[in-house]
């Protein structure tokens, strides 16, 4: 299993924007991943509700990971896009 630890970057959390920002970076990588709070249990990365659902605030750590075994291009844009605060994610990250 693939895993990326990062602390979010956008001073809101994953809120309304930045959690509709990953979720469609997450469901555009083309592979299964989950995120979780670093002391928390691990939910789907495609799904809004799930993400919403982790209240991960500005600084906090969190885990992002995937069991394909292509995981670790799609692992790495997801972090710099988190720990960034980036508003998309480029193509050629």
């Amino acid at each position: 299993m693939a895993e990326r630890r990062v602390n979010v970057g956008w001073a809101e959390g994953l809120h309304a924007r930045p959690a509709s920002i990953f979720v469609r970076a997450a469901t555009a990588s083309g592979v299964a991943v989950t995120i979780a709070k670093a002391d928390g249990a691990p939910v789907n990365a495609a799904s809004m509700l799930a993400v919403l659902g982790l209240g991960a605030k500005g600084g906090e750590e969190i885990v992002l990971a995937s069991e394909a075994a292509d995981a670790d291009a799609a692992l790495d844009r997801l972090a710099r896009l988190v720990a960034e605060g980036l508003d998309e994610l480029p193509e050629t990250v």
